[in-house]
């Protein structure tokens, strides 16, 4: 057992002879055993994965029926385990006077156990305890059935039987062979085709592992690499993938930060914004000569009374985009807008020299020209008026605060 070593077999370490401590230690595998990951739902198995655990085992039944050991004897999901690195290994191979062959009162766990048993096997009154090959090649069968399925050891469509019953059923060999369900919907016709020549009642006409896995290189090419060489493709085009997404996420997340600037900017004075962005306090700034102005519309109170909320929105939407777009032209800083009042300055948050009240006078008589073609939509006729006050003085910026 010392000598018999191989990446597909777990590696035999010692054996504990004391009664009643008798034991033997092997290879440990944290993955746990190829039965605990097909039960386990949480896991995804796309078929590159199964294919190479199908890979794994015949890779290691191939090289333990060449070895002195010959046969497993024993071959099931549950001593097929996996190492960290994703590589599938057969245990529990050999040193068949270990296994246990006393009698147990758990009828259920006794024929559990014999499911993937060949049906030669269990009419043997005493079976050989080191098995026989083409008993491997059956259990085998049963095996892939479960990795094409993922419902459990020796899956009946449409039927609920108990262990015990369908131990019995193999047993008596009757016409048609009792065998599992070999659904080709869930997986390859070729898997459909070796599962049935695995399981074949007639030990001679079973395939050996040598043929098995010519057979699997020619329906399966993916299924000849191990899992380590796929997972090692796949993360290498996950981190493309990767690459592009955080690319793609970094351009939106620019594209969101440019939107919220503006917004920022249309809010605040630049120089104000600019010191907000940086996370510096904004300390309130004196100026000497600004030039402010304010309007509003003349009867806007009796207009909004005879008009419906959205014509009233409509209304101070299309008038102040349209003022917005005419004071750009002009050296002055929108404040703000309540309601029909606008508000404008000149002279902060950028000093301009003597320049403040011109700007605002020019502005005003621009806007002025801009009423007298301004149209209402809800109000055609009715010729709208402007209410504008002016006033140079100090003023203390107090915006961002």
């Amino acid at each position: 057992m010392r000598d018999v070593q191989f990446n597909h077999l777990t590696r035999f370490l010692g054996a504990c002879i004391d009664p009643p401590n008798i034991c033997i230690v092997t290879e440990y595998c944290p993955r746990g055993s190829l039965q605990d990951i097909l039960e386990n739902d949480s896991i995804n198995l796309d078929w590159m994965f199964r294919n190479s655990l199908i890979n794994d085992i015949v890779k290691g039944m191939c090289f333990l029926h060449r070895s002195i050991i010959g046969c497993h004897g024993n071959l099931k999901s549950s001593n097929c385990v996996v190492d960290s690195r994703f590589v599938l290994k057969i245990t529990d191979y050999g040193l068949a006077s270990f296994r246990c062959t006393c009698d147990t009162d758990d009828v259920y766990a006794l024929y559990a156990k014999k499911l993937w048993t060949a049906p030669e096997l269990l009419r043997m009154g005493r079976p050989p305890p080191q098995g026989t090959q083409k008993g491997d090649v059956y259990s085998f069968g049963i095996i892939l059935q479960e990795i094409a399925l993922r419902n459990g050891a020796f899956y009946i469509q449409g039927m609920d039987l108990s262990p015990k019953e369908i131990v019995q059923k193999v047993r008596n060999g009757q016409r048609p062979y009792f065998r599992p369900t070999a659904d080709t919907s869930c997986h390859s016709e070729e898997l459909g085709i070796l599962m049935e020549r695995c399981w074949a009642e007639d030990p001679l006409e079973r395939p050996d592992f040598n043929q098995i896995k010519i057979y699997i290189c020619k329906f399966n090419k993916e299924g000849t690499t191990s899992i380590l060489d796929n997972l090692l493709s796949r993360m290498e085009q996950y981190a493309n993938n990767l690459e592009k997404l955080v690319e793609e996420r970094t351009q939106a997340y620019l594209e969101e930060k440019r939107k919220a600037e503006n917004l920022l900017y249309q809010i605040l004075p630049h120089s104000v914004a600019e010191q907000l962005k940086r996370g510096e306090t904004v300390q309130a700034e004196a100026f000497d000569s600004v030039t402010i102005y304010f309007s509003d519309i003349v009867g806007f109170t009796s207009m909004s009374a005879e008009s419906t909320p959205m014509q009233v929105v409509t209304l101070l939407n299309d008038l102040y985009t349209c003022f917005d777009a005419i004071i750009d032209n002009f050296d002055v800083y929108k404040v703000e807008t309540i309601g029909d009042a606008y508000m404008v300055v000149s002279g902060l948050p950028v000093r301009n020299g003597k320049l403040h009240a011109r700007e605002i006078a020019r502005m005003s008589l621009a806007l002025l020209d801009t009423v007298k073609t301004f149209r209402i939509r809800h109000r055609p006729n009715t010729q709208l008026r402007l209410r504008i006050g002016i006033h140079t003085g100090t003023a203390r910026l107090l915006l961002g605060l």
